[in-house]
């Protein structure tokens, strides 16, 4: 038998990287036996495994996670819906090998918003436990350095060239597991960026904030930021309490060092509230109208398919069944009619018979569920000046505050448990375009409430202002100035534009060195500039739609995205299905490989 030993490179350490080895770790017994002992059970003697980890941050937290940054930075979900383990709702041919949250592992309240610093802790310790659980005759190696490129024939080693190393990497496989990714400025950026320096402003283009150079931003001078999502959240909290200002009780103490924010985005508002109540009882059963298949009946459409078209009226129905199930079930006082009758003639309904029928069973429009208005809260809204402005977008966030933390609305976290699944179904599609996960961002995934409140005290204490609905941004008479329709006729002039949002994760602008190279060897892009994968276990597709048989890409950047790398516990953790695809296709490579070699 041969006993060579085999190699797999992947690049990114962080949870996706971690994630990934503690699913190689899980498959290895039964796929591929790297002990090189005569006799021993299993798929036979596939000789020694190496893997190589390669990333210049520390294997485990990565980037995001890292220990380097401020404390002031929380994570957005409680401790408890945190975990890098699997669990027996994910849906996978993999073993489950079940391990504690992270509110378990660090012995904190589950409510708790744990700071990142804490939960780069606990992925450095997933990490090592995940090394730990490797079979004998596996051995991981950790770079702390770039990868460059890589080549190599389709059928042979790869070669993974690393920043600072004379010498490639062989590989038998490669895995991208790189996360969120910097990107060059598209054309309207640089036309900001180049006005800035004509006009010495002030200009940060999309980043993450944990890594954005803010001094430039001036105590007590307007800066006008686009953005209201989480990016503006740590820019919130780096520049008041990261600058000496604190909070007592609902009450802003500034320290004089703060810019003042006007701060405006395509809603005019803050994404919604993290929901702060437990659920109880019965959880809706879904999927019930976007499941495997109605995802086949998408895919199988000779023409292919439109999300506003053939998607969309699906996941509006998925979401109501959630939400109503809750309302009949839990509140039947604030309904009209009996849920088996509700259900049989919902199922039955289009959308136009099904607004008729919602509307004779919940008498509240407050009980009803209206997507399209919790997407466009400010439509048609506006404000006879700035501060009755003020005056009313602090309303609606202290509303939306309330509402989020009283479980008699509870039917809002069944609408939650619906996007999940709607996410682990859309998976499978591929890449659907920009506006869902904005979507699923804004409802399922915004700030913790305490964070809201602290903006509530930032706007009394006007260092927070609010500029409204479908921000525009001009640069003229040398400054940068914004509107909204919102507050018809008001303008603010500032010097400095901060731009709160990620880079777009497009494989076209990524500096990233290893995707530019791949997409100019013929790795392919989604029309959204998506690298474009194999959906059942994640290898890189070329221009004719042929997999690689050697090169994987987990993450973001890729067209078949999930909500993150870790996950609530209990809903299925579609990052974690992909991950046990993908390491089961790298270990039975491997092993069929080994047994080539053999023969």
């Amino acid at each position: 038998m041969s006993t060579s030993r085999r190699t797999l490179v992947i690049v990114g350490a962080g949870p996706r990287g971690t994630g990934l080895i503690e699913r190689i770790a899980a498959n290895a017994p039964e796929l591929y036996d790297s002990s090189g002992a005569e006799g021993a059970e299993g798929p036979g003697d596939s000789g020694g495994l190496d893997i190589h980890l390669v990333d210049p941050h520390p294997p485990g937290a990565g980037r995001i996670w890292r220990a380097a940054q401020s404390p002031l930075l929380w994570m957005n979900s409680h401790a408890e819906d945190v975990t890098m383990f699997t669990d027996e709702t994910v849906v996978m041919e993999g073993p489950v090998r079940p391990g504690p949250t992270l509110h378990e592992w660090a012995e904190i309240d589950g409510s708790t918003f744990a700071d990142r610093q804490l939960q780069g802790s606990y992925l450095r310790w997933v990490h090592e436990q995940a090394v730990a659980a490797l079979p004998p005759g596996v051995t991981v190696h950790h770079h702390p350095r770039r990868a460059l490129r890589v080549s190599g024939p389709r059928e042979g080693r790869q070669q993974v060239w690393l920043e600072g190393r004379p010498r490639p990497l062989l590989a038998d496989l490669v895995v991208l597991a790189l996360g969120h990714l910097d990107a060059e400025l598209d054309a309207d950026q640089l036309e900001l960026a180049a006005y800035a320096r004509e006009h010495d402003l002030v200009h940060l283009p999309p980043d993450f904030t944990a890594d954005s150079d803010l001094s430039a931003l001036a105590p007590g001078e307007p800066v006008l930021v686009r953005g209201f999502g989480l990016a503006f959240v740590d820019l919130m909290v780096l520049l008041t309490e990261g600058r000496g200002g604190r909070y007592d009780g609902d009450t802003y103490v500034p320290s004089g060092q703060e810019p003042v924010l006007y701060v405006g985005s395509r809603r005019g508002v803050p994404y919604h509230s993290k929901i702060g109540y437990e659920w109880s009882g019965e959880r809706p059963p879904l999927p019930r109208f976007f499941g495997p298949a109605e995802v086949d009946a998408v895919l199988a459409r000779p023409d292919g398919f439109d999300f506003r078209r053939d998607v969309w009226p699906l996941i509006e129905k998925e979401l109501g069944f959630a939400h109503y199930h809750r309302l009949f079930g839990v509140h039947p006082e604030r309904t009209s009619m009996a849920w088996p009758d509700f259900e049989e003639k919902y199922a039955a309904c289009e959308p136009a018979e099904r607004e008729i029928l919602v509307a004779s069973a919940v008498p509240d429009p407050a009980d009803r569920l209206d997507l399209a208005a919790l997407d466009h809260p400010l439509a048609g809204v506006t404000y006879a000046s700035q501060e009755e402005f003020q005056d009313g977008l602090r309303a609606y966030v202290e509303g939306d505050l309330s509402r989020r933390h009283d479980p008699s609305n509870s039917p809002d976290l069944a609408v939650f448990l619906g996007l999940l699944s709607v996410y682990g179904q859309l998976i499978r599609l591929g890449d659907v375009g920009p506006w869902w996960h904005g979507f699923f961002s804004y409802l399922a995934s915004g700030p913790p409430g305490p964070r809201l409140r602290q903006l509530l005290a930032l706007s009394r204490a006007g260092i927070v202002r609010f500029v409204g609905a479908d921000m525009a941004v001009a640069a003229e008479d040398g400054v940068f100035r914004a509107s909204s329709a919102t507050v018809p006729g008001v303008t603010v002039e500032a010097r400095a534009l901060v731009e709160a949002r990620l880079p777009e994760p497009t494989v076209g602008r990524t500096v990233d060195p290893l995707l530019r190279d791949l997409h100019a060897d013929g790795a392919v892009e989604s029309p959204e500039g998506l690298l474009r994968v194999d959906r059942t276990d994640g290898r890189l597709l070329d221009r004719s739609g042929q997999p690689h048989p050697r090169r994987f890409a987990l993450g973001p950047y890729t067209d078949v995205r999930t909500p993150g790398a870790f996950t609530r516990p209990r809903t299925g953790g579609p990052a974690f299905r992909q991950n046990d695809a993908t390491a089961r296709a790298l270990l039975a490579f491997l092993r069929d490989l080994a047994c080539r070699a053999s023969v």
